[in-house]
């Protein structure tokens, strides 16, 4: 199969499948949500290094597990802006250090007949980690699943395509599990935002401030408000990624979300400038 290389493997998490599967189950073993069991529609994850927030993505991707398996996750991410195209790959896999997860082509095409799309192959995509962090996890918890994975910039034309999905699945008759990828404030000097100062006041403000805004506006599924308070407060990096997520979560008939996690980068490694993380599920 046409595979895209993991192009983060060996530097944001392990190339080796053993590897892997440890860290995955210490995030596991150490890192329990306390949700209620679900089933899940859908969650909301970070996208830096393991390091720093694979144990939230692992433990969203987990929790999907309540109920029966899904035959494709719907994966929405990349870091764009508003002028942005949307992203999307139609035919091919993704390799893993679990083997190749393959792209679910019948609905990747409909949905690129039905959009304006950019589409990647194997060979010409756009480097990317929002998604691509996310594909072990997959791949080890849900090893007979496929993926559309789907990039969308903060606009609203990013929920029309979240709502759309559902569609193509039902008229498909494939079952789905729906993922948004995205980090929270990028604080500091390291990129460019210093609206607080530095020091513990600082992470103060975007812990209890600038990213409870935005974490906010994603528990009321507020798809539109999410991308316009990121373009505003710059405190989410793929506010169209979330607001497709949230759109087809709704069209899934999702009524609530749930906060399940929250850290910084800050936590792990204390400076002026770091980034912040949430997990939720819906």
């Amino acid at each position: 199969m046409n595979a895209r290389r993991a192009a983060f493997a060996g530097s944001w998490y392990p190339d080796i499948p053993e590897a892997c599967e440890r860290e995955i189950n210490h995030f596991l073993r150490a890192s329990r949500l306390d949700v209620p069991d679900g089933p899940w529609t859908g969650g909301i994850v970070p996208h830096a290094g393991w390091y720093f927030s694979g144990a939230i993505a692992c433990n969203i991707i987990h929790a999907l597990k309540a109920g029966p398996a899904p035959d494709v996750f719907i994966l929405f991410g990349m870091h764009l802006h508003p002028r942005s195209p949307n992203y999307i790959m139609t035919d091919g896999a993704w390799e893993t250090p679990f083997g190749e997860l393959p792209i679910q082509s019948d609905i990747a095409r409909n949905l690129a007949q039905r959009f304006s799309f950019q589409v990647e192959t194997a060979t010409s995509h756009t480097k990317d980690n929002t998604i691509e962090l996310q594909l072990p996890f997959i791949k080890y918890l849900f090893p007979e699943t496929k993926i559309v994975p789907v990039g969308v910039p903060p606009k609203s034309s990013s929920v029309e395509i979240g709502a759309a999905v559902v569609d193509v699945c039902a008229e498909l008759g494939v079952t789905s599990k729906i993922v948004g990828s995205t980090d929270l404030t990028h604080y500091g000097f390291n990129y460019g935002f210093i609206p607080e100062g530095t020091g513990v006041s600082a992470v103060n403000w975007v812990r209890d401030h600038n990213d409870r805004r935005v974490i906010d506006a994603i528990l009321t599924m507020n798809a539109s408000g999410v991308i316009e308070e990121a373009l505003a407060n710059q405190n989410a990096c793929c506010s169209g990624a979330v607001a497709a997520a949230i759109a087809a979560g709704k069209a899934m008939g999702a009524t609530a979300a749930v906060e399940a996690a929250y850290a910084t980068s800050y936590d792990k490694s204390p400076g002026d400038s770091f980034v912040g993380y949430v997990g939720i599920l819906f």
